[in-house]
């Protein structure tokens, strides 16, 4: 049985989802998995910005949604892939573009829309579901599976608490 853990928190502004993907994105390395499910404008790409600065020092104005592409690569000591699922019909269409040699390899995947191709995921990643309270505040719902991933979630968890995010 696979190690589970989560933990939910709130953001109150878009700069706020950067600055907390920044601190996720400091806890990150090689092999992590993350997907991202939210409603559209749910600020999916918005906490991706925040992930590649606190990964690879990527300026926000270099990562956009790579809606049309479907990856878009960030190089740096830990790449970062990052895939948008939104026009897949399915897990199916992930063969083309060679998903499997990004996932769990070499740097952090990265997966906008995750919900649409789920079954093509590995069991062990992180998930978190994204979803709008008010124009401009998010709740976000982690949930972890696997060793490294909830080791990963936890360290991030208590960088939210040292940043006075409450959780």
């Amino acid at each position: 049985m696979l190690e589970h853990f989560e933990f939910s928190f709130l953001s109150s502004s878009s700069s706020h989802t950067i600055k907390l993907g920044k601190l996720l994105g400091a806890q990150l390395s090689a092999g992590c998995v993350i997907g991202l499910v939210g409603e559209l404008g749910a600020g999916k790409t918005c906490f991706i910005k925040g992930i590649a600065e606190g990964l690879n020092n990527t300026a926000e104005s270099e990562v956009t949604s790579p809606t049309f592409t479907i990856l878009q690569e960030y190089p740096g000591p830990v790449p970062l892939y990052h895939f948008d699922a939104y026009r897949l019909s399915g897990s199916h269409d992930l063969e083309a573009i060679g998903f499997e040699d990004y996932v769990g390899t070499d740097g952090v995947a990265v997966i906008e829309w995750a919900d649409r191709i789920r079954d093509a995921l590995p069991e062990e990643a992180l998930l978190i579901t994204i979803e709008a309270v008010s124009e401009n505040e998010r709740s976000f719902t982690c949930r972890a599976q696997g060793t490294y991933h909830c080791d990963m979630l936890a360290s991030f968890r208590a960088a939210l608490a040292a940043a006075g995010t409450k959780s």
